[in-house]
């Protein structure tokens, strides 16, 4: 036998084998550098060319924790932060007043579109923001002598009767009673309020001067908490006078319960957030949502380098300071910079690769999305300016390497749609449950609403302030410019270029549990990389501790499910 092989005697190590306890010692000693790439590494385009998500894999670390304590909270804006890095498109066949209730029960946050009449869109903001209340400043109110039928009309709109009876039938008048679903059950329709309402003799009722003094979020938990001893559905808060000043609801005590991770504003409403086109006429668009109660608007353009673009931001942040502006599209620094000169309150990254998108293929324009992310995030981030990875967007996966280049959340469109909340209804192709699904570059979505064009002109019921959407696609097509042309630029074109296709999408189900799964998968994948939250592992990727690496066509295959004759593929099951 050669002197110079070695010999091991059992589990002892021999001569030449260095001792196991000092692994530690020899990494640290011998290797000069880490395994795979840091990220400056990774993303240089002059040696790698663009990259996607599916082109790179982030290196696993050590794991000291459980998953559950992993954080995903993250920002969006300057002033927003999310407890899930989650938003939803605002696509026609993808977020309507539906899904923005859900997201934002579940900690994200969803982007009403804009392809539909100002009003209807006013409308869908403002029940989002009627959703979850703390103290609800703008009750609605009636007289004593409105009517039953007046109770079941505003119930049939807005969804409760539990309504306070005033002497002027508005807010600030004196509070004379209450009528409930128990107080109409089996009333006449045409019998007036002050026969059949709860007198406030026998109310119980929260006197607002007991709460002087106190911070706001001591009031209301003050007021949560005679609510839940009282057992009564209502609680009006009056002054001294016995004026109704507010009011708080047993509803939202249970939504707090059931949706811990809820977007809300400082007042405890949710977070509702809209798109504008960058047209003259979208500042009156703009006007009508701030009113309805608007946090958060996007700016929605497929490139969004333009001077309209530009001179809307300026608009915006004068006018409506308080609003939060996301502008883009973009997908370079210099697009970035722009917008972020002209006071954008965050940015929108993506052109081109959505699924339903194809502004590459068509127009020869555009950027890989893990490349364009990863520039653009790198850039705003020396300016406070978060940045959104908006499409290409398929698995948790793709959501955690986005997170890692940059983005403080991913907004997506074709994972969401076909879910229960999304617009439109279900329908069987090729023995499949689908829901329809397109970009607003499609020719179908530059057509809604064309003359001529039969379109559903039965969106809203009701009238004025209470006015609710409630047809099945919930939106009014019968609009003046149609809003995917001027996201295209194509509004005054004879002949349209498509940039974007239609198409269906196979039934997932209610956000509320598909949401779920993906936020257990990312709290599931940070655990893997070693990171308890969002700006840990950006930490990590910034100091070159999180490591990447890049995968071959053949690394990819690999990594996908292969050598079976034939397998179900479950991306989860709800408990």
């Amino acid at each position: 036998m050669s002197s110079s092989t070695t010999q091991v005697n059992g589990n002892a190590p021999s001569s030449g084998l260095l001792s196991p306890e000092s692994a530690l010692e020899v990494l640290q000693t011998h290797y000069k550098t880490r395994d795979g790439l840091a990220v400056q590494q990774l993303m240089d385009s002059t040696i790698h060319g663009g990259l996607t998500y599916n082109d790179f894999l982030l290196l696993p670390g050590k794991i000291d924790f459980p998953a559950h304590v992993v954080s995903t909270e993250s920002r969006i804006t300057r002033n927003v932060v999310l407890k899930t890095p989650f938003m939803s498109s605002p696509m026609d066949t993808v977020t309507e007043t539906n899904m923005a209730i859900a997201m934002a029960l579940l900690g994200g946050i969803g982007v009403i579109h804009h392809n539909q009449s100002p009003e209807s869109q006013a409308a869908m903001v403002r029940a989002v923001k009627r959703h979850e209340n703390g103290f609800i400043s703008d009750p609605v109110c009636l007289g004593p002598d409105a009517l039953v039928d007046d109770v079941l009309d505003i119930k049939a709109r807005l969804g409760f009767c539990g309504i306070p009876v005033t002497d002027t039938g508005a807010l600030g008048g004196k509070l004379l009673g209450i009528v409930t679903a128990r107080d109409i059950q089996f009333a006449a329709h045409d019998v007036r309020l002050r026969e059949v309402m709860t007198p406030v003799e026998a109310m119980t009722v929260l006197n607002a001067e007991s709460l002087s003094g106190s911070s706001e979020g001591a009031k209301l938990a003050a007021a949560n908490e005679l609510l839940r001893t009282s057992k009564v559905g209502k609680l009006p808060i009056v002054d001294g006078e016995g004026r109704l000043r507010s009011l708080v609801a047993r509803s939202d005590l249970l939504k707090n319960q059931t949706y811990p991770l809820a977007s809300k504003t400082e007042k405890k409403q949710l977070y509702a957030a809209a798109a504008i086109g960058t047209r003259e006429h979208d500042k009156a668009r703009l006007a009508l949502l701030v009113e309805a109660g608007l946090d958060i608007v996007i700016l929605d353009s497929s490139q969004g380098n333009s001077v309209f673009q530009i001179e809307m931001i300026k608009h915006i942040k004068s006018t409506y300071p308080h609003v939060e502006v996301i502008a883009g599209n973009v997908v370079t620094r210099e697009q970035a910079a722009s917008l972020i000169a002209a006071g954008a309150d965050g940015l929108r990254i993506g052109m081109g690769s959505g699924s339903i998108c194809i502004t590459q293929e068509v127009m020869a324009v555009g950027r890989p999305q893990a490349t364009a992310v990863y520039a653009v995030a790198e850039f705003a981030s020396r300016f406070g300016v978060p940045v959104i990875a908006d499409g290409g967007i398929s698995n948790v996966g793709h959501i955690v390497k986005a997170l890692a280049l940059g983005a403080g959340a991913v907004m997506m469109g074709g994972l969401l749609a076909g879910t229960t909340e999304a617009p439109g209804e279900y329908f069987y192709h090729e023995g499949k449950r689908v829901k329809a699904y397109r970009g607003m570059g499609s020719l179908e979505a530059m057509e809604q609403g064309k003359p001529g064009k039969p379109v559903d002109n039965k969106a809203t019921t009701g009238k004025g302030k209470y006015a609710v959407s409630k047809s099945t696609s919930q939106a009014d097509a019968h609009v003046v410019e149609n809003a995917a042309t001027a996201r295209y630029f194509s509004e005054a074109s004879a002949v349209k270029v498509a940039q974007g296709v239609s198409g269906d999408v196979q039934d997932k189900g209610s956000v509320k549990d598909f949401l779920p799964y993906l936020y257990a998968g990312v709290q599931h994948s940070f655990q893997d990389i070693g990171v308890q939250g969002v700006e840990a592992l950006r930490a990590g990727v910034k100091a070159g501790e999180v490591r990447f690496e890049l995968r071959t066509a053949s690394a990819q295959v690999e990594g996908g499910v292969h050598g079976l004759n034939s397998y179900t593929k479950r991306l989860f099951a709800a408990v």
